[in-house]
């Protein structure tokens, strides 16, 4: 498609767009009287306007039922995490069996490391991603002091290469081989939250696997933004927050997934509760653990329903629209904001460089060569939202189900008017 960076076109554009009605489904926040440009989806999505609807049926049933809400309401609270798994299921590319909702992101990561990090004598490396998202390092770094283990030697960070802003797939293979009987895990970051890089999942997950050690992804920026199989890549473990693609609110409840040759086993190391054993025996309060053929086996306690009807609501609409339809428009609405982009980079004395590589989601990462912090103050004065990282990094991520072709051109003048005003 040949762009032109012009309102009418960018009209057009929308004009087009099977998906433009869904931004009717959302509120959007508004700067000086005017709904926003938002590209922070990677951060926080928007709330779905149908969320009220779902939060208002569980303080109905808690008002009008109480503690009998767990087994009479029209959801029932005691299953009502179940209902998520059908719709997750489509989204990561798994069974409904292999995924379960509990809990927030990093405490999800820590109790799958108790089932898949098993360090031993001679195999007990972890492989993560150079800077990786800093509760990742955390974690990791505090895992391996837990088994006694110094993160100096036992985690292995895979580097880019001097003068690029991305990882290459086969820095990342050769590094796995390196390390090789050593490595009993590799943990990474399916999209890359500073740079929006989209690594080869399948492509890593088969290395890892050959050398003997288990693969895990922590998918924070992925799920809900780009194309996931993580059943047929055979992964062994994922988990994601659920509050930015997801939209189902701030520091909302993470979904996780365990490969299904991992269920049913009653032997995997675990960290327990009583939510995990199975329905048949929950009430019963038998003193040994029965856990649950699926990926509900890790949860540990009666899910939080108040924050899983939020989530429940904006898998609703990712079933109405499907993940196939949402990156057909993604992927020509982030091509029309690089055209943007590099259309004001003439017109202006700074220059922006682009340093997500072509393997993306949503997510464009830019520096501003020749600006500074002032001209994000002025987008956001401006009914931009974007999101700042230093030192002079904004990321922009136009989510499909609410941002318009319309808001790419509208925020290029406002980009260039921020440059030109100084």
């Amino acid at each position: 498609m040949t762009f032109q960076n012009t309102l009418e076109f960018a009209q057009q554009l929308d004009a087009k767009d099977k998906l433009f009605k869904y931004r009717q489904e959302f509120h959007y926040p508004k700067v000086n009287g005017k709904e926003v440009i938002y590209f922070t989806g990677n951060s926080l999505g928007l709330q779905p306007k149908r969320t009220q609807r779902f939060v208002d049926e569980v303080m109905k049933d808690w008002r009008e039922l109480a503690v009998e809400g767990h087994f009479y309401a029209d959801k029932p609270w005691w299953d009502y995490h179940e209902r998520l798994a059908s719709g997750l299921a489509k989204v990561v590319g798994a069974t409904p069996e292999e995924v379960s909702v509990m809990n927030t992101l990093t405490v999800n990561l820590h109790l799958l490391m108790v089932s898949f990090y098993r360090p031993t004598e001679k195999r007990y490396k972890i492989l993560c991603e150079e800077k990786a998202f800093p509760s990742d390092q955390y974690m990791l770094q505090s895992q391996l002091r837990f088994h006694g283990l110094d993160p100096n030697d036992a985690l292995v960070e895979v580097k880019k290469r001097k003068g690029e802003n991305f990882w290459r797939t086969e820095d990342i293979i050769q590094k796995i081989n390196e390390v090789g009987g050593e490595l009993a895990l590799v943990l990474i970051g399916g999209v890359n939250y500073y740079n929006g890089q989209v690594l080869d999942m399948e492509t890593i997950t088969k290395a890892g696997k050959s050398v003997g050690a288990f693969v895990g992804w922590d998918l924070a920026h992925a799920v809900g933004n780009v194309k996931l199989d993580l059943h047929r890549w055979n992964a062994d473990f994922a988990a994601w927050c659920s509050y930015k693609y997801m939209n189902s609110g701030p520091g909302n409840a993470s979904g996780i997934f365990v490969h299904e040759r991992h269920l049913a086993k009653k032997d995997i190391p675990r960290f327990e509760g009583w939510w995990g054993t199975k329905k048949e025996t929950r009430f019963l309060m038998e003193p040994e653990f029965d856990p649950i053929e699926t990926a509900d086996a890790w949860q540990l306690s009666n899910p939080p329903i108040l924050s899983l009807a939020p989530y429940l609501a904006s898998l609703e609409l990712f079933d109405e629209v499907g993940m196939d339809a949402l990156i057909e428009k993604q992927q020509t609405l982030v091509a029309y904001l690089e055209f943007i982009l590099h259309e004001i980079d003439k017109q202006v004395d700074s220059s922006f460089e682009i340093i997500t590589p072509k393997e993306r989601g949503c997510q464009l990462s830019v520096f501003l060569h020749g600006e500074g912090r002032p001209l994000f103050d002025y987008l956001m004065k401006n009914g931009v939202i974007t999101d700042w990282r230093e030192p002079n990094v904004i990321r922009l991520a136009p989510a499909p189900f609410y941002c318009s072709y319309t808001d790419m051109y509208n925020f290029g003048q406002i980009l260039k008017q921020g440059i030109l005003q100084k």
